[in-house]
């Protein structure tokens, strides 16, 4: 039955890869950036960040924003951010998002953002969060398919300095297991059992003494459907909505 499972989830995987190429270049460009309404139009809820992962862009949110849209979020409290895949360090990264976060509560006027990340950007907004203060800001954290132990995926890609950071036992991955006393912000980590990027596959779940966290087990794909997934959009969408770590969550998600 797994041998069915993971034909099934690596041609679903090859299907998204093409569909992600061809909006590929509509991501490339920043976002343009719109009037804000009030804090109330949204219901209260705080705006959300999407940070793509490692040489991606922002295209690759464009199915889990519309499902946000629809489920009330104004298209101008749903934000992404781009950062250039010939950035070297996570740290840089994670510096840029929190200038990022910081400009969205501005324009806002809400003190505090979710945000979400897809593998490396759920790494580099957890850094912001751990070690730069930015559990000030960020109320939740969704990470899709994030290295958060280190993954042993493609030894040869290592020669790049971010996929290496990836790696266990990372100077990166070291400086997040220390301690971490009053960080305010929930972490939510889905993770699937059959993502091949992520080796082994556990390596998705975030556990830290310190850290308020929930871990949800995705069933039945791949690591580049995490994000575009409806049935992930749909979790994804519930752990926004809720304002308690585990006001109605499941702890898994199945796609079969």
């Amino acid at each position: 039955m797994r041998v069915i499972a993971l034909f099934k989830a690596t041609a679903l995987e090859l299907a998204i890869l093409a569909c992600h190429l061809v909006l590929y270049p509509t991501g490339v460009a920043p976002e343009r950036r719109r009037p804000a309404p009030p804090p109330a139009v949204a219901g209260g809820r705080p705006p959300v960040v999407l940070l793509h992962g490692f040489i991606d862009n922002r295209s690759v949110f464009v199915p889990l924003r519309r499902s946000l849209a629809r489920s009330g979020w104004p298209l101008q409290h749903l934000e992404s951010l781009n950062y250039s895949p010939l950035t070297c360090d996570l740290r840089t990264a994670a510096a840029l998002l929190g200038r990022h976060v910081e400009d969205v509560c501005a324009r806002t006027g809400h003190p505090e953002v979710d945000v979400v990340g897809h593998s490396l950007g759920g790494l580099i907004a957890r850094y912001y969060v751990q070690r730069l203060g930015g559990d000030r800001r960020v109320r939740t954290l969704v990470t899709l398919g994030t290295p958060h132990a280190g993954t042993a995926f493609a030894p040869l890609a290592g020669a790049h300095s971010l996929v290496r950071q990836m790696r266990p036992g990372s100077s990166v991955l070291r400086e997040l297991d220390e301690p971490a006393p009053r960080c305010r912000t929930r972490f939510v980590s889905f993770w699937s059992d059959l993502d091949q990027v992520m080796v082994p596959a556990e390596t998705a779940c975030l556990r830290h003494p310190d850290l308020i966290t929930e871990n949800v087990r995705v069933t039945g794909i791949g690591h580049l459907a995490l994000p575009v997934h409806p049935a992930v959009a749909a979790s994804v969408r519930q752990v926004l909505e809720s304002e308690e770590p585990t006001a109605g969550m499941a702890d898994s998600v199945s796609v079969a």
